[in-house]
C-alpha cells in the first residue's frame, strides 16, 4: 500500500480493500495511518467487520450536521423516526438496528415503500433526500462505507402543485368566524383574522408575519427576517397592509402554530369552507400581485430566486387572460 502524501496541506491516502481502491483525506499523517490500520483490519477479517448501525449513523448525523441547520428540529424528528421504522419488505426488520455496511438499494426501496403507506410522495421524497445525505456523509467523511446505498433508487412522484384561490365570500366567512371587526384586535381570533388579511396583501408566510415587530416595519416597507430561503428581504406594503399593521401596533402577538390551529378550528366549526389552509393566502396574494407588478418586482417581493417557481402560485384563469387581449 502506498504511503500517505501531503497535498495542499492535507494528507491523502489510498488503500486496496477486498480488491477495491478506497481513499481518504486527513488533517494529519497520524490520522491517515490510523485509518490505514483500520482498513487493514477490515481487509484481514470477514466481510462486515465494522459494527456501526443505522441508528448510530442517524444519531451522529443529527449531532454533527443537523444541529447546524435551520431545519434541525424536523431532521432530528425524522432521523429518530427512521431508527424506529420497521421494514415489512425485509421481514419487519427495524431500520435502525441494521448494520450500515449491510444496507443496499433493496433496503432503501423498502424504506420508501414503507413510508408511502402513511405519507405523501412529496414527504417521502424529502425524507429520502435526508437519508441520502446521511449515507453520503458516512461515505465521504466517516469512511464507514465505500458507496451510498441510496444511489439508483427511484423516488416517488410528487403530487402536482396546489392551486387554491380564495374568493371574497370565503374571506368574509373566515373574518366572521374569527370575530373580525376591522379595528384593533381584542382577541387571538381577531389577531389571526388580521394576519390572514395581511397575508393576502403581502404574500408573506405565517412564520414571517409572526416575526414582524415595530423595529422591522417602517411603512411602506416590512423587513422579513430569516425567511425560508435563508435571506432577509424587504417587502413593500399596500395601503391596506399598512392599515392592518397600524391596528396591531408592535406585532401580531401570536405564533405560527397558533395561527394554524385557530384558523382550522374557525374554518371547520363556523364556516362552510372546505380545503382551505392559511398558506393558501400566499397563492392568492401572488396571483393578485401578478396583475400589478412586473415579474422581476414580484420575485423580489416574494423572495423567489427562480422565477419559474412563481408559476406554482400564479394561477390566472384563461378567461382573465383573454380579457386582457
Amino acid at each position: 500500500m502506498a504511503a500517505p502524501k501531503k497535498v495542499d496541506g492535507k494528507w491523502r491516502h489510498r488503500v486496496m480493500v477486498r480488491g477495491k481502491r478506497t481513499s481518504g483525506t486527513f488533517d494529519t499523517k497520524a490520522a491517515a495511518l490510523a485509518w490505514e490500520a483500520e482498513q487493514r483490519a477490515v481487509a484481514r477479517s470477514e466481510p462486515g467487520a465494522t459494527t456501526q448501525t443505522c441508528k448510530d449513523a442517524f444519531d451522529k448525523y443529527e449531532r454533527e450536521v443537523s444541529r447546524k441547520k435551520k431545519g434541525r428540529r424536523w431532521e432530528a424528528l425524522r432521523l429518530a423516526a427512521f431508527g424506529r421504522l420497521q421494514l415489512p419488505a425485509m421481514n419487519n426488520a427495524v431500520f435502525g438496528e441494521l448494520k450500515v455496511r449491510d444496507i443496499n438499494q433493496s433496503h432503501i426501496a423498502a424504506f420508501r415503500d414503507a413510508r408511502l403507506e402513511s405519507v405523501t410522495g412529496a414527504t417521502v421524497d424529502r425524507e429520502m433526500t435526508l437519508l441520502s445525505n446521511v449515507f453520503t456523509i458516512a461515505r465521504k467523511e466517516w469512511k464507514w462505507i465505500s458507496a451510498s446505498p441510496t444511489t439508483d433508487v427511484s423516488r416517488p412522484k410528487s403530487a402536482p402543485p396546489r392551486f387554491r384561490r380564495i374568493n371574497q365570500e370565503e374571506i368574509d366567512q373566515i373574518c366572521i368566524a374569527l370575530g373580525w371587526q376591522n379595528k384593533v384586535p381584542a382577541t387571538k381570533q381577531q389577531r389571526v383574522a388580521a394576519a390572514f388579511l395581511f397575508a393576502i396583501e403581502t404574500a408573506m408566510r405565517s412564520g414571517e408575519i409572526c416575526k414582524l415587530t415595530k423595529a422591522t416595519v417602517s411603512a411602506p416597507v416590512a423587513t422579513v427576517l430569516d425567511p425560508k430561503n435563508g435571506e432577509d428581504r424587504r417587502v413593500p406594503m399596500s395601503p391596506r397592509a399598512i392599515e392592518l399593521w397600524n391596528m396591531v401596533g408592535d406585532g401580531f402577538g401570536i405564533s405560527s402554530p397558533s395561527i394554524d390551529a385557530i384558523f382550522r378550528k374557525a374554518r371547520d366549526e363556523r364556516t362552510t369552507i372546505k380545503d382551505l389552509h392559511f398558506h393558501d393566502t400566499r397563492h392568492e396574494a401572488i396571483t393578485r400581485l401578478a396583475k400589478k407588478l412586473h415579474v422581476l418586482d414580484l420575485a423580489r417581493m416574494t423572495g423567489h430566486k427562480d422565477i419559474k417557481k412563481l408559476m406554482i402560485y400564479y394561477n390566472e384563469s384563461a378567461e382573465d387572460i383573454a380579457a386582457k387581449l
